[in-house]
């Protein structure tokens, strides 16, 4: 294809300002989809977890049509744990579009895709999206996002930037705000008037940059990048050079396009096009495929580093291998190995046999993949959540998190005290809209670690809180964890009413009746501050003046529900997550209680 009528684009923005109902309606109004065809909402997110949580996790490559021009576009995350999906495609593309929401204005992740934009010198297009939002203010929007493009050093040409107006929902761009609102026209010509055309000579030797990685049942692994100069045939042997620096030889099997939704297959691609190559079984993020006689491998894009890491290890409850496919160290080894693949972001260090450190962005970043392979039929047990802690010059770093909060005016005196206790500082302070305030605070990453449900239990669940990593700093000292102990189960079996209404006094529950228990599982938290062991299983003994009927008529107060985050939110340094394919169960490491206040013991002896 004529690399002049091409445009490659990746839509980047912070989470839930719209970048995935922007592309459904892209393609709806290009002619990828028909008009009776039925297609649900977000269609580039495909993940059942992406649906659930309505966040995009990995990015997308579709393509569309537009009088005569066609369109890749790279669908993108915008939380900040999944930053490694960002900072791996801005390679693949000549240009971005920016969007951002007419109400909040640039936030966090705004900040962090707009700087790998902008070191990747790639040409911006602003789309100020939910003009159809109660509260829009577009024009003080834009003169908030120059003032961050000078923020991050923009040069000339990236100051002058074009604005878009849209709302995704109701499917309509304008270029003014005097125009009226038809459809997605203004926003087509805009991409091909300001995004350039890929470079790159078709003369030249092969240079096929891998930057994402699919599967298919059929082909196997799939390879997707753009190729930056020179062309490629199905058939052709090329050499992949390897991020490692292995080279191997391998013959092409098949060779793709994105047409809409779906792969078409080519048989040739040329310089400027995103294509994917099937038939390479060791392909891998950063390979470059180039011609035998010409190796000249691309520099792979530096990931940043991750901050936050958990031990991944084989189960040992007396519950283990009840619900799980994959329960063995070689299963959970050959999984974790197999993620570094695609996940570019994550590290994994094997410990010892059983224990695999796993090292991410943050929580969100370790909780999806738990999810993910707890899904897939895996069991295994995870340690709480610990920072990356630095040694340079001797002194100790930690990562800093830049932390961003909306709070209504009553709560701002209560969130600032509690971020303070975990060492964070406030930066700045303004006014919000509405009767609401604005943080930026930075605080460690490890005084964020379990924040989150303190946070919307102090603000009555009205406030709203963001971060994005902010680099290392000096080590800030002790923060005080979880004050309130653990309610341990001790003994083995099932769980009835009379027993856990014993247990409720205590503090509150996470388990119901019916529920199956082993010694040392953790069935609540304490209301105070230390441990204690209960007897959940306990049942009322019969007399004959007291009926077993009558435990229907003990009220209990319904558990707490333990999600993915709140659980590894919860856990302390001497407690794990089991997980299993259908169970979530908090434990403690040592089981049996007389082992346990023996190893406490000696632990305070040596301190």
């Amino acid at each position: 294809m004529d690399k002049h009528l091409l445009r490659n684009v990746a839509i980047v923005a912070h989470v839930d300002h719209g970048k995935t109902t922007l592309v459904d309606q892209l393609l709806k109004q290009s002619g990828c989809i028909r008009e009776n065809q039925k297609v649900p909402e977000r269609i580039m997110d495909r993940n059942d977890l992406e649906r659930e949580r309505g966040i995009t996790i990995l990015s997308k490559n579709t393509s569309i049509r537009w009088n005569g021009y066609k369109i890749n576009i790279v669908d993108t995350p915008g939380h900040a744990d999944f930053g490694g999906e960002v900072e791996r495609i801005v390679q693949m593309v000549d240009g971005v579009l920016l969007l951002v929401d007419a109400f909040e204005g640039p936030m966090p992740q705004t900040r962090f895709v707009l700087r790998k934009a902008l070191e990747a010198k790639l040409k911006p297009v602003v789309v100020i999206n939910k003009m159809d939002r109660p509260g829009a203010r577009p024009q003080e929007v834009v003169d908030e996002i120059l003032d961050l493009f000078i923020e991050l050093g923009a040069d000339d040409e990236q100051l002058d930037f074009p604005v878009i107006y849209t709302s995704a929902r109701y499917g309509y761009a304008i270029k003014d705000l005097s125009d009226a609102p038809a459809d997605m026209g203004p926003l087509f010509e805009s991409i091909i008037e300001h995004i350039p055309s890929p470079q790159g000579n078709e003369e030249d030797p092969l240079q096929l940059s891998i930057a994402s990685l699919d599967y298919d049942n059929y082909v196997g692994r799939i390879g997707i990048g753009k190729v930056l100069q020179g062309s490629l045939a199905r058939g052709d042997e090329v050499i992949v050079c390897n991020t490692g620096g292995k080279e191997q030889r391998v013959k092409i099997a098949n060779l793709y396009t994105f047409e809409g939704l779906v792969r078409v297959e080519k048989d040739r691609v040329s310089a400027g096009e995103i294509a994917a190559v099937s038939g390479i079984d060791s392909l891998t993020i950063g390979d470059t495929l180039c011609p035998p006689d010409k190796l000249e491998p691309v520099p792979f894009v530096k990931i940043d580093e991750p901050t936050i890491s958990m031990n991944f290890i084989v189960n040992d409850s007396p519950f283990a291998g009840q619900d799980g496919i994959y329960v063995t160290s070689r299963h959970l080894r050959d999984r974790l190995f197999r993620e570094l693949l695609s996940n570019v972001a994550l590290r994994v260090e094997e410990i010892n046999p059983d224990c695999f450190k796993v090292s991410g962005r943050g929580e969100l970043h370790l909780s999806i993949l738990i999810e993910t392979m707890r899904r897939e039929g895996y069991e295994f047990a995870v340690t709480r959540p610990e920072v990356i802690l630095r040694r340079e010059q001797g002194a100790i770093l930690e990562p800093m998190e830049l932390l961003h909060i909306e709070v209504p005016e009553a709560y701002v005196g209560t969130v600032i005290e509690a971020t303070g206790r975990r060492k964070g500082e406030l930066l700045n302070m303004v006014p919000g809209p509405g009767e609401t305030v604005k943080l930026e605070i930075r605080i460690p990453s490890r005084g964020l670690i379990g924040y989150r449900p303190e946070f919307l239990t102090d603000t009555r669940g009205t406030g709203v809180m963001y971060h994005v990593f902010d680099g290392y700093d000096t080590y800030r000292g002790e923060i005080p964890g979880r004050n309130r102990g653990s309610l341990v189960a001790s003994e083995t079996g099932t769980a009835v009413a009379y027993g856990l209404y014993n247990a409720q006094e205590r503090g509150s529950l996470f388990i119901e009746p019916g529920t199956e228990v082993y010694e040392g599982m953790i069935v609540g938290e304490n209301a105070r501050s230390q441990d204690i062991a209960v007897n959940v299983c306990k049942k009322k003994h019969l007399t004959n003046t007291r009926a077993s009927g009558s435990d229907e008529a003990l009220r209990l107060v319904p558990p707490v529900v333990m999600t993915m985050e709140k659980c590894l939110e919860f856990i302390k340094d001497d407690e794990l997550l089991e997980v299993t394919p259908h169970h979530l169960r908090l434990r403690k490491i040592i089981l049996d209680k007389t082992s346990r206040e023996r190893a406490h013991k000696k632990k305070e002896q040596a301190s």
